[in-house]
């Protein structure tokens, strides 16, 4: 078999919101075509233009090769030997940031082919399956033009999540600091506020984790505030400090009275050893696509179980990404959720339409996909309706 094509499609969502923290408005779906007739899907988070620019830009030098260069005539089923080709070729335009995300959606979609042309699961190529189930635990955004408002829409969003079936969900507080979308401008204790209501409408046995979008400065600062969450049975704060703090996140590590999960940002093992050895996070949270495709967030795995670290995969995109993350999770033990965006609970239309046939949830949990390669069908229509490019 032989890669003859790549497509990169460039998706946005309709009255797109640049004020919102949200990567589920915009999307690359990349198509790895091959002379057998099967093609693999990928996706990544990262700027669409920027992803499609690097994996279509043509080479100049050994270097700094392109990375569709790279891949035509290659067989697809050696996918970890194109993981280091592509890695070694583009390093010096790469080896961190936007080139290793866009080999991460090539890489997802290598992957897709193997399985459907093992006809397999990608899981079952990937290792050895978990003896439990897959969780997913519903990722929350709350709206509103008052402190009020914003609390309510929050408190809401998880007691729908709890009605459709959800045993965990993760309430997005961020109330100040540089990623604050919400036009407010609240002191550190009403973020308290709202974490404290959240637990009450959700009660004691669904697990509630909390992320505060990189909000504080320093440790001291975000001590100040977590400490008063210590009876909140919060299972994780995600990104309290901005992400190259890792001394700072070192500090939460050993003061914070719950867990610190850190790690949508990062790019392959080499940015997770840091996050790990020396930020010592205590669960990490690799996003398929942005840490270079199931083959990196594998090996980022594995690293997590010789440390001691859980798993929580990020994503926050189409049911592309959620599905990549639930056959990494079905070979990790020590991944004890996914991260996985309602199509019911938000509001982009990429989440609701891109993808025709979505995973499960039967009992607060995903049944192992069975279908072969990441089990996705694309809607044609959805594709059509949001390229720009």
């Amino acid at each position: 078999m032989k890669i003859t094509d790549i497509e990169c499609h460039i998706l946005l969502a309709p009255d797109v919101r640049k004020d919102a923290t949200s990567s589920a408005q915009d999307d690359i779906v990349v198509l790895v075509h091959t002379d057998e007739g099967i093609t693999g899907i990928g996706e990544t988070d990262v700027n669409p233009w920027i992803a499609k620019a690097c994996i279509e830009a043509p080479g100049t030098h050994t270097m700094g090769l392109g990375l569709t260069e790279m891949l035509l005539g290659e067989n697809p089923l050696d996918i970890e030997r194109l993981w280091e080709k592509l890695y070694t070729g583009s390093a010096m335009n790469g080896r961190r940031g936007a080139v290793i995300c866009a080999i991460g959606a090539l890489d997802m979609a290598l992957w897709d082919i193997a399985g459907k042309a093992a006809g397999k699961p990608c899981w079952q190529l990937l290792g050895e399956r978990r003896p439990d189930p897959i969780v997913p635990y519903a990722s929350l955004q709350p709206n509103g033009n008052s402190f009020a408002e914003y609390r309510d829409s929050l408190v809401a969003w998880a007691v729908r999540a709890k009605e459709l079936g959800f045993r965990a969900g993760k309430m997005e507080v961020t109330l100040s600091g540089p990623y604050n979308h919400s036009g407010l401008n609240e002191p550190d204790e009403r973020m308290t506020e709202v974490v404290a209501a959240c637990r009450r409408a959700v009660g004691p046995e669904f697990v509630m984790m909390v992320d505060v979008q990189y909000t504080w400065r320093d440790a001291e600062t975000a001590l100040r505030t977590l400490r008063d969450w210590r009876e909140l049975d919060v299972y994780f704060v995600e990104t309290p400090l901005q992400i190259d703090n890792l001394a700072g996140y070192a500090q939460l590590h050993r003061e914070a009275p719950m867990p610190i999960a850190a790690g949508e940002w990062q790019n392959t093992r080499f940015e997770f050893a840091d996050l790990m050895d020396v930020g010592l996070v205590d669960v990490a949270q690799p996003d398929v696509g942005r840490v270079g495709g199931l083959s990196e967030a594998r090996r980022v795995c594995q690293m997590a179980a010789e440390r001691g670290r859980r798993i929580v995969p990020h994503c926050w995109k189409t049911g592309i990404g959620i599905a990549a993350s639930a056959h990494l999770a079905a070979v990790t033990p020590h991944c004890p959720f996914i991260e996985f965006l309602p199509a019911a609970l938000c509001d982009s239309p990429l989440r609701q339409e891109l993808v025709a046939d979505e995973l499960s949830i039967e009992g607060g949990t995903i049944p192992l996909p069975e279908r072969p390669g990441l089990g996705i069908e694309l809607n044609a229509d959805a594709l059509r309706k949001f390229r720009v490019g």
